[in-house]
């Protein structure tokens, strides 16, 4: 009887000291922290895998995933969702990019604080398969693709504090952003997290957003999982038809890869260009690229964006023109426009503009194609969905 005791003392005891054990290894914020944290917030009590991993046929076209630091991407997501740091508390960077229409705008262009309405339309940032893959990060150096339609900044910490300090968008000042950070008591715990201190500067804010964004990867597309399993020993033959698409789809898909992936790429990886004109206008009003530079034939050049999502992210160009996806295939069809920097690849031969005569069938089976581009598991993704309550 005693030793039965004894077994069943000592198998208790040992119990509860694991349960203990597994209840302190489960907590990612200390109680108090947590206490604070869920006030405000809808986080887990527990770290989150930011790290995107690509698909292979991104991997086999020399795209590498990145590694981003959990902590600090958490404290970017709230940021990011955060609208005190904006100058009258109405605008966050989520209300240019919002989650269920992959990051984008819809409309023409945004509306900064006091509806103040921007220059040009939000570019979707579900448009790449991953920013920290080939956009400006330390990861890329030089031979990172820049940000913003005139690729004015080199990188996204670059980017998002251009945007908070943009009086048409968030309009701060450096200060206020750490102080509107300072203020909200939700941050200490993160920043403690993130960064070891709750220590709160500008820099560390612009770092954590771009922990964030660098986490963003919409690569789980039906385009995506076609690619990988039209593997050829190791090579990805995009030209040939996806045993997984329609008809359409695939009549689409050869459209789009001989009029379209010599700017816009056939992997929808990294873009083949990083600027171009595409024939909008006969003059530009927004010189684009060209402004910045001051170079003259990046005149009314922009940014070439990969497509990724292209269906659910309209309106369309960096003015935000064209309201439906019709309308920029007939841009192309028929209404490119001679301007004098034109990209050399919207130029026949004879250095005419080129007319890409679209029938009405290729026009739909083009538009079946984009569809299989929509990444649905990325617009729903919990990690990076609003976490404030």
């Amino acid at each position: 009887m005693k030793k039965s005791f004894l077994f069943f003392g000592l198998l208790s005891t040992a119990m509860l000291i694991g349960a203990c054990k597994k209840n302190v290894e489960y907590y990612y914020y200390t109680q108090e922290e947590y206490d604070v944290i869920s006030r405000s917030l809808n986080l887990p009590d527990e770290s989150i895998n930011y790290t995107p991993k690509l698909p292979d046929h991104l991997t086999r076209a020399g795209l590498t995933s990145p590694t981003v630091k959990a902590a600090e991407a958490t404290l970017g997501r709230v940021l990011f969702y955060d609208k005190n740091l904006s100058s009258d508390k109405t605008i966050s960077c989520a209300s240019c990019h919002k989650q269920e229409i992959g990051f984008a705008d819809d409309r023409r262009v945004s509306l900064g604080v006091e509806s103040r309405e921007g220059t040009r339309n939000s570019i979707a940032l579900s448009s790449v398969a991953n920013f920290a893959a080939y956009y400006g990060t330390d990861l890329n150096g030089s031979f990172g693709i820049p940000f913003f339609w005139d690729n004015r900044a080199a990188t996204a910490s670059e980017q998002n504090i251009a945007s908070m300090l943009n009086p048409l968008e968030m309009n701060m000042k450096e200060h206020e952003i750490v102080d509107a950070v300072k203020n909200q008591d939700y941050y200490q715990p993160l920043f403690k997290k993130a960064f070891g201190s709750t220590e709160i500067t500008s820099e560390l804010v612009s770092r954590a957003i771009s922990s964030f964004v660098n986490a963003m990867g919409s690569y789980q597309s039906r385009f995506d999982d076609a690619a990988n399993t039209s593997n050829n020993g190791g090579w990805i033959n995009y030209d040939a038809n996806f045993t997984q698409f329609s008809a359409a789809e695939n009549r689409g898909k050869a459209l789009y890869i001989n009029n379209c992936s010599s700017c816009h790429t056939s992997s929808f990886g990294r873009p083949s260009k990083f600027l171009s004109n595409n024939g909008l206008d006969e003059s530009y009003s927004d010189k684009g690229v060209g402004a910045i530079t001051g170079i003259g034939n990046e005149m009314g050049t922009f940014k070439v964006p990969t497509l990724r999502n292209i269906a659910i992210t309209a309106p369309y160009m960096h003015d935000g023109r064209f309201a439906t996806l019709s309308e920029v295939i007939d841009h192309y069809s028929t209404g490119i426009k001679n301007t004098p920097n034109l990209g050399f690849e919207l130029r026949d031969t004879n250095g005419d503009v080129k007319k890409m005569n679209f029938t009405a069938q290729e026009k739909e089976d083009l538009i079946a194609f984009f569809n299989t581009l929509t990444d649905e598991k990325f617009r729903t993704d919990v990690r990076f969905s609003n976490p404030f309550k």
